[in-house]
């Protein structure tokens, strides 16, 4: 399966020049074979609203707005599947009198320009509680022409629920592997807490902490072991929309076996087409822990030489900057507003804390090796998780392939049967 996320950067209210943004982004990648095509969240209208009288403006109609009228023209120029987030407006005329209704919701044009999905948010954050309503039917499952069966997620439908429910209930993971999805796509508006002068340092690196939350969130799983493998899409934004800064990041995964398989990601700060091929040989994997050696991972599930050799760079996606796992000082969220938020019902319960237990390992594979460095530890806002520690993920990425050289460079350590590998 061919799958492009379009991570850009919209602005709040914006929406002729976020449709702009959009279309050159697209113009430049001009990409071809495309099976789904997948945007942000509240890509053309912006995030960051503060009531509904600010965002009533920018509400469509599922049917005629200008999100609808332009995935159905993208659908049929490149010929797939376009999943796009808008704020819904529904047309309650035909059951008048009704009370209005508006949603965070996420639109599936099919192939051929018909609306084949609508799904409406169901765990909301605080800001958009301020004019949403809950989806009445849940967390999104179903099948869509061409791409098999789905689950569809908005961003905070990763977390728990308001953040009061236990971390380890995992509500969307369940969703999905109870609706047997083999195909799961979460149009997200997800930041951080960090400061943009320090964050944008390295506008081309993945923010690996976010990554790993998001992945995290999927442990049931991972840990179900399935043969057949689940592609999981993160579409993220980019950029600052008011004091809100974004993470970007828009990642495609695998899981299989309880392995986890990166097919390809963005920086923190692109504004690009993401696109991957996932019959092609991912990029990384995250494989279980099975030992330690002098503070050093043994992995299992490690690729083959000859899996190595057959992969092709042009393939395995967009990557900028290294995995390296740094800690970060400040948690990753959903979104943030300006101002405070302290007395706001959603706040995060103070029974959650940063995660300090889960990690990223990030390894250059060496012939004959199966050796992995651990990196600095990944902070998360959440309460510490269920998982052995034995088996809890790390990063691997395969070095020894001479096609991969451009993407991988190798850095000196300690132990000359080990180095460490960042993604230029």
């Amino acid at each position: 399966m061919r799958i492009g996320c379009l991570q850009f950067a919209p602005q709040v209210g914006d929406v002729d020049n976020n449709l702009t943004r959009a279309d050159e982004i697209l113009a430049n990648a001009d990409p071809e074979g495309l099976d789904l095509l997948v945007l942000p969240e509240l890509a053309f209208s912006g995030y960051n609203f503060k009531s509904l009288q600010h965002i009533s403006p920018y509400l469509e109609s599922p049917a005629s707005g200008i999100s609808s009228l332009w995935s159905r023209s993208m659908a049929l120029k490149y010929d797939c599947t376009v999943v796009t987030g808008y704020p819904e407006r529904v047309d309650t005329a035909d059951s008048w009198p009704a009370d209005p209704e508006y949603y965070n919701s996420a639109l599936v044009i099919s192939d051929d320009g018909e609306t084949v999905a609508n799904y409406r948010k169901a765990n909301l954050y605080y800001t958009d509680v301020t004019w949403a309503l809950e989806g009445p039917d849940g967390f999104y499952r179903g099948r869509l022409p061409n791409l098999g069966p789905t689950a569809i997620g908005i961003c905070m439908d990763l977390n728990p629920y308001k953040f009061e429910a236990p971390w380890d209930k995992f509500e969307f993971a369940h969703h999905v592997l109870n609706s047997g999805a083999r195909l799961v796509i979460v149009s997200m508006a997800w930041s951080t807490y960090d400061e943009p002068t320090v964050y944008n340092l390295q506008p081309q690196e993945p923010d690996t902490s976010t990554l790993m939350y998001w992945i995290s969130r999927f442990e049931p799983v991972i840990q179900a072991r399935l043969d057949e493998e689940i592609i999981i899409v993160f579409a993220n934004r980019s950029g600052m929309e008011s004091e809100a800064l974004y993470t970007g990041t828009s990642t495609v995964v695998g899981i299989k076996s309880g392995e986890v398989r990166i097919y390809g990601i963005l920086g923190r700060c692109d504004n690009e087409l993401l696109v991957v091929d996932t019959d092609a040989p991912p990029f990384a994997k995250l494989v279980h822990r099975i030992g330690e050696q002098n503070g050093v991972s043994e992995s299992c599930n490690t690729p083959s030489s000859e899996e190595s050799d057959t992969t092709d760079a042009s393939n395995v996606g967009r990557t900028g900057g290294s995995l390296d796992g740094t800690s970060r000082e400040s948690p990753s969220r959903e979104s943030r507003q300006s101002g405070s938020t302290s007395n706001h019902a959603y706040k995060k319960s103070s029974s959650f804390s940063r995660r300090d237990d889960l990690s990223i390992n990030v390894s250059g594979r060496p012939k004959g090796s199966h050796a992995a460095l651990e990196s600095p530890f990944v902070h998360t806002p959440t309460a510490p998780s269920p998982t052995p520690y034995q088996i809890r993920p790390q990063l691997f990425m395969p070095s020894d392939d001479s096609r991969l050289q451009q993407f991988i460079e190798l850095n000196s350590s300690p132990n000359p049967q080990q180095t460490q590998a960042s993604i230029n």
